[in-house]
């Protein structure tokens, strides 16, 4: 009869971009589930792996630079880290970091509980010719088991696997770091005392040390009299008692790092200049979007001849088939060219996806938030609030689930109002339309403003709600951020980072758009008497008439234009799609069908010209986000009437930056 397996519980744990979640779902493959920790939306992720004659159950933590709490990630990790169920913590280690990984493995080797260091990134190590004493190391950290991993090539799990069940059996490593007699003598004290009023709480030491540095949550969750042992916050020089050992670690252990951190240096010293920074981070933006728009047009135009043949030959398939009118009209008018107008501006998609992939994988991206944290200082923002609005490049949703890393809530909700400012992917086929049809001679320069004014408009609507008051709460909204050292991006890195994001953009024309190409063709082609041979007296119109006279001062007083920005909504392709159903375009991103759209327009409001177009654009810019996104500010939040409120104050926005842009226009044209 075979007996019950042995069952451990370990913890994953690691700086933020360790490789810490490509480990765990290496280790655990398939085998996970997914839900929110108790009290908080943070994603909690629990995996399950066989090693010998034990089953492991593998907790993935969000990362965290330490165990002082002051955001969410922070308090969700540090709580998981010091429950009894967990039996082993695995320290997950960029090896090409070590100075500033080791500070968070000294806290961890005081809370008295089995840890395992596990060593990723060790081929970039190599690559950079670098090299670490793997017998030296565990040495200066109490002995603890030091294993060399490689997550995205699956090596050495086995040999972690093997080191987390042994360790367990044989316990927590013995002090590492003393902090002088002083220090030593109190923490003493204090373990005295906290085993006399808690005797069956474990991490005792722990405690003892951040209860000499005044730890708010610590000192409310156990309180103790320490008057008579702590006269002081004794943080500043464990700190840097803990910062001199690891110095002496990295001299012992780290080899042939000089002559990597001075190229490091000397490309920083332009990059993150105080005057131009800013600028270079322009430039390369600039360039970004040039690429996105002359490589990504060239290659668009295979998709385009693919929808107008796969169009036409549906068309003549349902034809001969007698199906009838209405039926061939939703599924080429409607669903064809809804979603297949969409899936032409993969190639511009696929390009932005690719730079921005490779800026953040060279380690630039963190450079921009260091660079940006003066300018979001003075906007009553700390300087961290800049990674969830670089992250709105590619997606809202995610850059709205990055304010967590903020401290305070009041920051959260900040950045939650001007991240969806910033132009999002799907707001790109937006801009490749319009300003290909109305800027033809300038477009890249015309969808690039939409970026620059989105930044600009971001802060300046932090600066104006806010001001340069500072947190009531007592943050001095300082950036605290890691600056890796460049590196060549890995290729595999890049793919997985870019395929995953068009397959979330296939999904959505698969799902979203393709419900809201439905959608829209029912509300054009039906009416309040059935359904409708000319669409001016669908639902659609009369909905879009009712809205006209607001959009009128923006020069925007079209049904069809109301209507694609209600159906924006859903998602903001749809309107793009929006305006190939309107009027009746196969594919709305090809040269003819530009030309069809902008003639349907004149038909209709003949003056309508640049400025209306550039009007307009800035209102897809501004206006509200995509329903995930009001969702996830919800979700955030907590708060219907926060989430409301963001809603109406981005409405009232789009419209005065659009009123302002087409009536200044006129003045300065003259008509």
């Amino acid at each position: 009869m075979t007996g019950q397996k042995k069952q451990i519980r370990a913890a994953f744990v690691g700086n933020p971009n360790c490789g810490k979640t490509t480990l765990f779902n290496a280790v655990t493959g398939s085998r996970l589930k997914v839900a929110n920790w108790p009290g908080v939306t943070v994603e909690k992720k629990e995996g399950y792996a066989e090693y010998e004659d034990c089953s492991l159950t593998i907790v993935d933590t969000p990362g965290i630079y330490s165990l002082t709490c002051y955001t969410i990630e922070e308090k969700v990790t540090r709580q998981c880290v010091m429950d009894d169920d967990i039996d082993a913590i695995v320290n997950i280690v960029d090896a090409s970091s070590l100075e500033r990984n080791l500070y968070l493995t000294l806290q961890l080797l005081e809370l008295g509980k089995p840890v395992i260091l596990a060593l990723n990134m060790m081929d970039i190590v190599e690559e950079r010719g670098m090299e670490i004493d793997l017998h030296r190391l565990p040495e200066m950290l109490g002995g603890i088991p030091v294993v060399s991993v490689s997550a995205a090539k699956r090596t050495g799990l086995g040999i972690l696997l093997h080191a987390v069940v042994h360790h367990c059996e044989e316990g927590a490593a013995g002090n590492v770091l003393t902090y002088g007699d002083e220090i030593e003598n109190k923490i003493a004290k204090l373990e005295v005392m906290m085993r006399a009023r808690f005797p069956d709480h474990s991490c005792v030491r722990w405690h003892a040390i951040k209860l000499l540095e005044n730890d708010e949550d610590v000192r409310s969750e156990h309180p103790i009299s320490i008057i008579n042992v702590v006269d002081k916050s004794y943080e500043k020089e464990i700190i840097q008692m803990k910062y001199a050992y690891i110095e002496t670690i990295v001299k012992e252990v780290l080899f042939h790092k000089e002559k990597k951190a001075a190229f490091t240096d000397r490309i920083d010293s332009v990059l993150t200049h105080p005057f131009w920074g800013v600028p270079v981070f322009l430039v390369i933006m600039c360039l970004v979007f040039f690429l996105t728009f002359a490589v990504g047009d060239f290659l668009k135009a295979g998709f385009e001849e693919l929808l107008a043949f796969f169009s036409g030959r549906v068309s003549a398939l349902l034809v001969s088939a007698a199906c009838a009118p209405w039926l061939i009209s939703l599924i080429v008018d409607g669903i064809i060219a809804g979603v297949g107008g969409i899936l032409t501006f993969i190639p511009n998609i696929v390009i932005l996806f690719l730079a921005l992939a490779f800026l953040e994988d060279s380690g630039y991206m963190s450079r921009v938030a260091y660079v940006m944290d003066n300018l979001m200082g003075k906007a009553g923002l700390s300087g961290k609030a800049f990674l969830p609005m670089v992250l709105g490049f590619g997606c809202t949703v995610p850059a709205i689930m990055a304010t967590r890393a903020l401290e305070t809530e009041r920051d959260r909700r900040r950045t939650m109002l001007i991240t969806p400012f910033m132009s999002c992917s799907a707001r790109l086929p937006i801009y490749v339309l319009f300003s290909d049809m109305f800027f033809p001679s300038c477009a890249v320069l015309a969808a690039f403003s939409m970026y620059a004014i989105g930044m600009g408009v971001a802060i300046l609507a932090a600066l104006i709600l806010h001001g340069r008051e500072k947190s009531k709460d007592g943050t001095d909204g300082c950036l605290l951020i890691e600056l890796p050292e460049y590196k060549r991006p890995n290729g595999r890195t890049i793919g997985i980072y870019v395929w995953t994001k068009l397959k979330d953009y296939l999904e959505k024309a698969g799902t979203t758009i393709f419900i809201a190409s439905i959608i829209i063709w029912f509300v054009l082609n039906f009416g309040p008497h059935g359904m409708v041979d000319n669409a001016a007296g669908s639902f659609g119109a009369i909905i879009g008439r009712g809205l006209m006279p607001i959009l009128k001062p923006a020069g925007l007083d079209m049904w069809q234009i109301a209507v694609a920005l209600i159906s924006g909504i859903s998602a903001k392709e749809v309107v793009v799609s929006s305006f190939a159903v309107l009027f009746g375009v196969g594919n709305a991103n090809s040269e003819a069908g530009m030309a069809a759209i902008v003639s349907h327009i004149r038909m209709i409001k003949p003056d309508f010209g640049p400025l209306n177009a550039y009007a307009l654009m800035v209102f897809c810019l501004l206006y509200v986000p995509c329903a995930a996104t009001i969702a996830t500010v919800k979700k955030e939040s907590g708060s219907w009437k926060f989430t409301a409120k963001m809603v109406l104050f981005q409405l009232a926005l789009a419209w005065t930056a659009a009123v302002l842009i087409y009536q200044t226009g006129r003045l300065l044209i003259g008509y």
